[in-house]
C-alpha cells in the first residue's frame, strides 16, 4: 500500500497498519474495517448506492476471490457476485471443488457505480484501501483477480488481460500469488472464452494444491 492509500485511510478515521506475516488481526479490526466501509463518503458514490458491499465468504480461505464494483443486484443485496455473473463464478469454483464458504470474494469497490460504469481512477484509490486490509487480515494463499479492473489494480499495469492470463504473478509485499481471468460478466457476453477460463480454473487449482499441501 503506498503512502497516498495511507493518506486516505487517515482521511476517512482508519488507523494505518502495519503488515504482519501472521494472522494477529482481531475480529474487532475486521468490524471496525465492515463500519468505516458501510459510512464511508469519501468517493461520492454513497449518493447513488443502496448499501455496500463489503465482501463475503470465509476469513481463513486460501483463495480470494477479487473482482471490480457490485452490479445492480449486488447494490441490493450487499453481496458480491449474486446475479447472473455470480451464479457463473459458483460454477466455475465448483469446477475446482470450492465454493462461498471456502474462500472469500471481495471487490475493488465496495459500492456500485451509477449505471454500472467503469471505476473512476479517483474512486478506485479512494476505495483501495479497503480491499488492502482484507487482503492483510485473510492473508490467502492464493489471490485470484477477474476482470480489466481488478488485474490492472493488483498488478499496477495496463497490460491486456488476455496476455495476463495463464500465468502466476505475484501481489504485495508478502508476493502473494495472483492468477487473472476473464470477469463472469465477460464470459456471459463472449462465452468462446469460457475454455480459456477453465484453463486458467485448472491453474488456479494446480497452484493451490502446490501451496497447501
Amino acid at each position: 500500500m503506498n503512502s497516498e492509500h495511507f493518506r486516505y485511510l487517515a482521511a476517512m478515521g482508519i488507523t494505518p497498519w502495519k503488515l504482519n506475516t501472521t494472522h494477529s488481526s482481531s475480529p474487532n479490526e475486521w468490524e471496525s474495517l465492515q463500519q468505516a466501509v458501510i459510512h464511508c463518503t469519501a468517493c461520492g458514490l454513497d449518493k447513488t448506492r443502496t448499501q455496500t458491499v463489503f465482501g463475503v465468504g470465509n476469513h481463513n480461505a486460501k483463495l480470494m476471490v477479487i473482482g471490480e464494483a457490485p452490479g445492480f443486484y449486488e447494490d441490493q443485496k450487499g453481496e458480491p457476485f449474486v446475479g447472473r455473473a455470480g451464479q457463473l463464478l459458483d460454477a466455475m469454483l465448483a469446477t475446482i471443488h470450492l465454493d462461498r464458504s471456502t474462500v472469500y470474494i471481495a471487490n475493488i469497490l465496495k459500492c456500485r457505480p451509477p449505471n454500472n460504469r467503469d471505476p473512476l481512477p479517483e474512486e478506485v484509490n479512494r476505495c483501495t484501501p479497503f480491499l488492502a486490509k482484507q487482503i492483510a487480515f485473510i492473508q490467502p494463499a492464493l489471490l485470484l483477480a477477474v476482470g480489466r479492473i481488478a488485474a490492472h489494480f493488483l498488478l499496477e499495469t495496463k497490460t491486456s488481460l488476455g496476455a495476463l492470463r495463464n500465468k502466476i504473478h505475484r501481489y504485495g509485499q508478502l508476493n502473494t500469488p495472483l492468477i487473472i481471468t476473464y470477469h463472469p460478466a465477460y464470459l456471459l457476453r463472449n462465452p468462446r472464452d469460457k475454455r480459456k477460463a477453465f484453463q486458467d480454473l485448472q491453474l488456479i487449482h494446480r497452484t493451490l494444491i502446490e501451496l497447501t499441501t
